[in-house]
């Protein structure tokens, strides 16, 4: 299903959409921002041959949402809920993973905005003898170049069975980095880009130790409530998605095996690296407002947006990722995988255009290939190229 909608809720027919000149504003509300003119228009028929891809690989649902100005863009395909049939919805909430690290690097950001933090001090300097290097600091946390192990190649080697150990499991944070320092670690550090979900765990324990408050309630202060986010939720160590949510299924590793229904969990194992509840409306206003400027000054924005090369067309910043297309843009955000969810959310640079793209599967490998050329169909104007 392609839809779109201008001002408070016109439908128009998809054929229509690349007809109309579409003047861009800010998502949550600010001044006019113009989109660029080398931008073309979302092929939502593009986007939409990306879903259905998504779903003839394994997905049972997938949905994308752009955010273009004053237009919004709604694709679906497939249902959100196996058992039911109910169709899937851009209006569903679900786990967005590791899209949790931008909240999480937002927070720490306006820290050293606010002299609280500083982002070339060691870790140790706030948490004492927490790491066994005083040279990793707080930017080698933020940019995955501290060299700490990624504890959870060990905790998911099986996929089914990790997730049934740890699905109602409650870790402390320390407990989770205590399993990374049981393995050598991976570089000297700021020597190399090495992603590792252990680095978002460390900055947990900073949110929690400069702010004297929670992981939650320094999102909801900092992040949630100044957006408005209607749908955005941190219920660590609670199970349930609140509302109405798209059910979540993992893949089994075994070939042919049953979807495991993934939705309940506490997602412990992530907490600040992966633990955020949200929807495509949510996290399209979200990167709108970050890029705009709207959650930082402009000083520790373009800290953020420092980008170490990871391959040849992706770079990694401070809890951003960024995404260069074949039209030549290049996008900001990040991809999030939790058990039962893929997801892409991304931002052009001005924070004019955001797409959000979620398949309710995970451990796919073709379907998160697929779901990528969600971003080529929002951003490029043609159709998004399937994963082989």
């Amino acid at each position: 299903m392609v839809s779109a909608t201008v001002g408070r809720g016109a439908v128009l027919a998809a054929v229509a959409l690349s007809l109309l000149a579409v003047p861009a504003r800010a998502a949550a509300g600010g001044p006019a921002t113009p989109v660029p003119a080398a931008l073309p228009a979302p092929d939502t028929a593009g986007l939409a041959e990306v879903l259905r891809s998504a779903v003839a690989r394994g997905a049972p649902g997938a949905l994308a949402r752009i955010d273009d100005g004053g237009r919004t863009y709604r694709v679906t395909q497939g249902v959100a809920d196996r058992a039911t049939r109910r169709a899937i919805s851009t209006d569903d909430r679900f786990r967005v993973g590791s899209v949790t690290k931008t909240f999480s690097a937002v927070v720490l950001l306006q820290l050293v905005d606010e002299h609280r933090l500083a982002l070339d001090a060691p870790v140790n300097r706030y948490l004492p003898g927490l790491l066994p290097d005083d040279r990793i600091t707080v930017r080698h946390v933020l940019g995955h170049r501290s060299g700490l192990y990624d504890y959870t190649d060990d905790m998911f080697a099986s996929s089914v069975s990790g997730f049934e150990a740890v699905r109602k499991k409650v870790f402390t944070y320390r407990q989770l980095v205590a399993l990374s320092l049981k393995k050598p670690r991976t570089n000297a550090p700021g020597a190399a880009y090495s992603y590792s979900n252990t680095n978002f765990v460390v900055a947990g324990l900073l949110i929690e130790k400069l702010t004297g408050q929670s992981v939650r309630q320094a999102y909801e202060d900092r992040v949630v409530g100044p957006l408005k986010l209607k749908d955005t939720f941190y219920v660590h160590p609670d199970t349930a998605i609140p509302g109405r949510y798209a059910r979540g299924y993992l893949t089994p590793d075994t070939a042919g095996a049953p979807l495991v229904d993934a939705t309940e969990q506490t997602v412990s194992w992530a907490q600040s690296a992966g633990a955020v509840i949200s929807s495509a409306r949510d996290l399209d206003v979200f990167y709108g407002a970050l890029l705009r400027g709207k959650l930082m000054s402009a000083a520790r924005l373009a800290e953020m947006e420092r980008f170490t090369e990871v391959t040849g067309t992706t770079g990694y910043g401070l809890g951003l990722r960024r995404r260069d297309l074949s039209c030549g843009v290049s996008v900001y955000g990040h991809t999030g995988a939790v058990q039962g969810y893929y997801t892409y959310a991304f931002s052009t640079k001005d924070g004019g255009r955001s797409l959000t793209a979620v398949a309710n599967t995970s451990n796919n490998g073709r379907v998160l290939d697929t779901l990528a050329g969600a971003l080529e169909s929002a951003f490029c104007g043609k159709p998004g190229t399937a994963g082989g």
